[in-house]
């Protein structure tokens, strides 16, 4: 069962750069900067009251590949996923499969900021990529 929105992903070309940005709009600062090796990507998160933004780059912005680099190429900078908490990761990918809904991996993923992942494909969700994450610390 989805909980709430847990963050709002921003593919960004310049990591440092979009940083300074979205601190300077939000008028806080980033909390965490991690990088998730089995995505290509590194992370910046930060904090506006209750809700969280999640600031995406590659890991290596030469390499064509990246997931970050080709939605960049096809789309621009901007809005790229929006993720919502679950309690139950593996229940609710079954649960969405079942109503027809493409997953884009078949088994949870590691993710940022000690969570287990899931995509659901953008066809399959009026053109938005949606996320689902849970703590790791939840043991389903």
């Amino acid at each position: 069962m989805q909980q709430k929105v847990e963050h709002i992903g921003i593919a960004v070309k310049d990591l440092k750069a979009s940083e300074a940005i979205y601190e300077a709009l939000l008028n806080t600062t980033v909390y965490k900067r991690e990088t998730v090796e089995s995505q290509g990507v590194v992370t910046s998160f930060l904090r506006s009251g209750p809700n969280k933004i999640e600031l995406v780059a590659s890991e290596d912005s030469r390499d064509v590949n990246n997931v970050i680099n080709k939605y960049i190429s096809k789309k621009g900078e901007g809005l790229h996923h929006i993720a919502f908490a679950v309690t139950d990761i593996k229940a609710e990918m079954l649960r969405l499969q079942n109503a027809g809904f493409t997953l884009l991996s078949q088994e949870p993923l590691d993710g940022a900021d000690n969570k287990l992942i899931c995509f659901v494909h953008p066809k399959s969700a009026s053109g938005c990529l949606i996320e689902l994450v849970q703590d790791r610390d939840i043991i389903s």
